[in-house]
């Protein structure tokens, strides 16, 4: 069954826990089970205006208005204090009906209840309990704010960008753990390794309708799909890229004792290996580039999708090497491109700057510069951390596919060349028990040559096309990893420079993302 229905029919029917209550009250305890009535009976006997049960149609605001009401039916008892309030929103199915049969409990009107006194610490409680859960639910279910932490959006979006990110645009996802600290990913404030998050509850994958769906050229925010895996001591670094390398290091040093997992042993006894649920995984933006159903090439720097081209952003960047006649480039041409320190050690360091077409003619004209030619990787130039990672495929960031990209219900062939190329998400995205055994492919213990995918994929690339960790590197992004899309640019500060030397980017503020 959908779990959409399980969700409509728990919170249409969850006033069954009030059977007792109802009872207690003189109210046929039948009348909890009569969807609609339940609720307005339930309004009834906290005393509440009509609107509260007319915003318990609004999604999203009414599951905060039932833990209201769940609050409201405890002080009708006389549990005023803190804790008890609490235990009755944390276990209602417990608590709620305890409260109906317990005859020491007696549910007094609002009239007939005394007069509580909170102390000033008591108020700023309620006050912030109010303010975590309602905030909480704007952020789970609505919009996000967001910060650009790199430059592989660049120039479309700037690091130091602030952002709002709309989850309505695509429906916004059931998180799969619920159980988490307010307000941030996944690792508690103040430290470095602890989890923000427990597990003893997870929740399946659902997604509530939004206004639309992904469509080609969005900014979208997702999960990152290589993040399923993280070493603790070095989380700026993709965990399978760090093992690919071991690999390579040791099957050089090892010789003949060199094993196939030798890298992967090594890596865990140097450091600390989780995993993470989906929605604590890193939050990626990227660009969509390519659709369900699509075949994707990338041919000298130009993506293809079917066979004609696809459009390319405005504010692009490629890496352009930089030849100049004898000193280097000044530091007040690099204040007036606001290039950025990271971009500035890669000049100093390779003679390259990450530039947009127009920003590179303007540099080849200063005096002093010979030459300003864009970097490009040659086809069959193949480059070991460019998807699908296998010898048998020459592709680089430059030169890539063609690439198949998965569809819902869409039914590929597989055989050892192609299943590189769709193992993962056999085996990881769509939880398939995966194995190759004397040249077959066995999927759940049947030997097959074909495949039949369960959700949609995206491919995502960065506008900063040669500084940009994508799709290119790890594949395709599954449809239960996309969290929303990047809407609006409220702030803008440049993270190397001074407020008096101009951090805030004013002409990059209160602008659409496009």
């Amino acid at each position: 069954m959908d779990p959409l229905i399980y969700m409509m029919l728990g919170f249409t029917f969850f006033p069954v826990v009030l059977w007792t209550v109802f009872k207690k009250l003189n109210i046929e305890s039948w009348k909890t089970l009569v969807p609609g009535l339940n609720y307005y009976l339930w309004v009834k006997v906290i005393e509440k205006p009509i609107w509260w049960f007319v915003l318990l149609f609004v999604p999203f605001i009414n599951i905060f208005m039932v833990f209201l009401m769940i609050v409201e039916v405890a002080r009708g008892f006389g549990k005023n204090d803190l804790g008890n309030q609490a235990l009755a929103v944390l276990v209602p199915v417990i608590y709620l009906p305890y409260l109906g049969v317990n005859a020491n409990d007696v549910f007094k009107k609002v009239k007939d209840r005394p007069k509580i006194k909170k102390s000033a610490t008591r108020e700023w409680v309620d006050a912030i309990i109010f303010a975590v859960v309602a905030a909480s639910i704007i952020r789970i279910f609505t919009f996000e704010a967001y910060t650009i932490p790199t430059s592989s959006m660049e120039k479309s979006l700037l690091v130091g960008d602030y952002l709002f990110v709309s989850k309505l645009s695509y429906g916004p996802k059931v998180p799969n753990t619920p159980l988490a600290f307010p307000f941030v990913h996944h690792t508690l404030p103040l430290t470095l390794f602890t989890k923000s998050y427990v597990e003893w509850i997870k929740l399946p994958y659902y997604r509530f309708p939004g206004f639309g769906h992904v469509k080609l050229y969005d900014a979208v925010v997702f999960n990152y799909p290589s993040g399923d895996t993280v070493i603790l001591e070095r989380q700026n670094e993709d965990y399978y890229d760090v093992v690919r390398r071991a690999e390579e290091e040791l099957k050089q040093s090892m010789g003949g004792n060199y094993y196939v997992g030798a890298g992967r042993d090594a890596v865990w006894k140097t450091y600390k290996v989780i995993a993470r649920p989906v929605d604590k995984r890193e939050n990626y933006i990227k660009r969509c580039m390519g659709m369900p159903g699509d075949s994707l090439t990338i041919v000298d720097q130009q993506v293809f999708l079917n066979g004609v081209a696809a459009k390319n952003p405005d504010n692009r960047e490629y890496r352009y090497s930089i030849l100049t006649e004898d000193l280097p480039m000044a530091d007040r041409v690099f204040r007036k491109y606001r290039v950025s320190e990271e971009d500035i050690a890669m000049y100093k360091a390779y003679g390259m700057l990450p530039l947009t077409a127009d920003v590179a003619a303007q540099l080849a004209k200063i005096p002093g510069v010979r030459e300003v030619k864009r970097v490009t990787y040659d086809r069959g130039l193949r480059d070991p951390s460019v998807f699908p990672h296998d010898t048998a495929y020459a592709w680089n960031v430059d030169n890539f596919g063609p690439l198949y990209i998965p569809k819902e219900g869409a039914t590929v062939s597989l055989d050892l060349k192609t299943l590189p190329l769709y193992q993962r998400i056999i085996d990881v995205y769509e939880n398939n028990d995966l194995q190759v055994k004397n040249g077959q492919i066995y999927i759940n213990g049947v030997v097959t040559t074909k495949y039949t995918f369960k959700q949609n994929y995206y491919w995502m690339m960065g506008d900063n096309r040669h500084n940009s960790l994508d799709s290119r590197f790890w594949g395709f992004v599954p449809e239960d990893h996309v969290v929303g899309k990047a809407m609006f640019v409220w702030l803008s500060l440049d993270k190397d420079r001074t407020l008096r030397d101009g951090k805030i980017r004013w002409d990059k503020m209160m602008r659409f993302v496009h």
